[in-house]
């Protein structure tokens, strides 16, 4: 086969993947996109859109529930019943919808597509191994955006009954009892949602609380929560082995049991995907398991850059399709760098917990001298009337300018708060630029504004 030129050859079509493509086809770069399952990536086809699709159909069915034991808002209907093969089915419709639309913009935008693994030669030139063959691709510039994948524990093996989030996305039915190594935002997501959908639900942490890169008063609703679906927390537990009876595990006594789990859901991270194309190949710096990048996104060698999971925390989609964006820019001839203030992080449990900037104490131990307020969603109207009362926002902001360092919250939906908070502190927003902002009544946005208020001293609804 002939080789294939181009000025811009991206490897991964995840989000961060396919926005440079993108990108780079809008400014008139001859692009090629490689992908070796389908475009979007981890994100849009087994992570972060099909898992709050299951969550959403988990937050429908417990309202149902509810609505079949209690009349106490003037609703009562039948005992409702969960099909999970056709919720499988309906979040499969919206994978496929939006997979397919993510091939239709690169196409719009004259990027080429090619399905295959690809592999590094050197520098410049890449194989892709094809259902139809090898096509080697030869690029003036490369963009690195290969992900990550789920941590496997060599001691619980991926299987049929030890599963990642990935094959939890695909169960034909709640399991009767499931067993969750790891409190992170996986792990609980995923397990809150199987508790509402009927599953008993055991989570075991070897740390000694539950998401542990969120503060503690940012968890306690979650953990309340947690509670009331009948979810039992080990923490300071270790997962040892699967037996027959289930997982077993040593607890924080170091007493050896077993857990009753028709599935193991192993939810202790993730690892950046370095391996299997050709990185030996290339003189790469690394930092730890990521490539080594600059402000830039630009690695070690010229003329190669990478973006995503793959250089690193945050693994998030948002900031991968963020540093596509620039790289695609850059390499266009444009000045930009990376100088992001905030990359907002969201764990999407019940109730939802939102973080933006520096908490408390990361401000502290930054050496700020910080004033900082909560204003809980139970003086909220509309909190109220949507019954998510659980939860509050909190403001971080410096002593002596008021200017916003952080901004957290934890409640019903309020991650769709998260872009207002990341807008305040890119924009340098001081406290009295958000108490002086009018939000709209009756939102949660107030909880926002009051929150403000209140660390400047002057809360109005408390």
């Amino acid at each position: 086969m002939p080789i294939i030129e181009c000025n811009t050859l991206v490897i991964g079509a995840g989000p961060g993947g396919y926005v440079a493509a993108i990108r780079a086809g809008q400014l008139g770069l001859d692009t090629v996109i490689v992908e070796a399952k389908a475009h979007g990536g981890t994100c849009l086809n087994v992570g972060c859109i099909p898992s709050k699709a299951l969550i959403h159909v988990a937050d429908e069915f417990e309202k149902a529930s509810h609505f079949a034991n209690s009349s106490a808002i003037g609703i009562k209907v039948a005992k409702p019943e969960i099909n999970l093969s056709d919720t499988v089915k309906w979040k499969d419709g919206i994978v496929k919808r939006l997979t397919g639309g993510v091939g239709m913009l690169l196409k719009k935008n004259k990027v080429r597509s090619i399905e295959g693994w690809a592999s590094f030669i050197d520098g410049k030139t890449v194989e892709v191994k094809t259902a139809d063959g090898v096509e080697t691709v030869r690029a003036k510039n490369i963009i690195i955006a290969t992900g990550s994948e789920p941590v496997e524990l060599p001691f619980l093996p991926f299987g049929e009954d030890v599963i990642s989030s990935t094959e939890a996305l695909d169960l034909n039915n709640p399991p009767k009892n499931l067993a969750v190594v790891g409190a992170g935002y996986i792990g609980l997501e995923m397990g809150i949602a199987f508790a509402k959908l009927g599953s008993k639900v055991t989570i075991v942490e070897a740390l000694d609380r539950i998401l542990p890169l969120y503060d503690a008063e940012l968890t306690k609703p979650v953990a309340r929560k947690m509670k009331t679906l009948g979810i039992d927390v080990l923490l300071g537990a270790k997962a040892k082995g699967k037996s027959s009876g289930g997982l077993d595990i040593e607890d924080a006594d170091g007493k050896a049991m077993t857990i009753p789990a028709d599935k193991i859901l192993v939810t202790v991270g993730r690892k950046a995907l370095t391996e299997g194309w050709g990185r030996e190949n290339l003189v790469l710096d690394m930092d730890g398991p990521f490539i080594k990048i600059d402000d830039q996104c630009r690695t070690s060698m010229s003329g190669v850059f990478a973006i995503g999971d793959v250089t690193g925390e945050p693994m998030l989609a948002h900031r991968a399709m963020a540093q596509g964006e620039m790289v695609a820019e850059i390499i266009a001839g444009e000045r930009r760098v990376w100088d992001k203030r905030v990359i907002p992080a969201i764990c999407f449990t019940d109730p939802e917990v939102v973080s933006a900037g520096l908490s408390p104490d990361e401000a502290v131990a930054a050496g700020e001298e910080i004033i900082t307020q909560m204003f809980p969603f139970a003086a909220n109207g509309r909190a109220m009337t949507m019954e998510a009362e659980e939860g509050f926002v909190r403001i971080v902001a410096s002593k002596d300018n008021h200017v916003v360092l952080g901004i957290q919250a934890c409640g019903g939906g309020v991650a769709e708060l998260s872009a207002a908070f990341g807008l305040a502190i890119e924009m340098g927003a001081r406290l009295e630029d958000i108490a002086g902002t009018i939000h709209a009544h009756p939102t949660q946005g107030e909880a926002f504004q009051e929150a403000a208020l209140r660390t400047l001293g002057h809360a109005l609804h408390i």
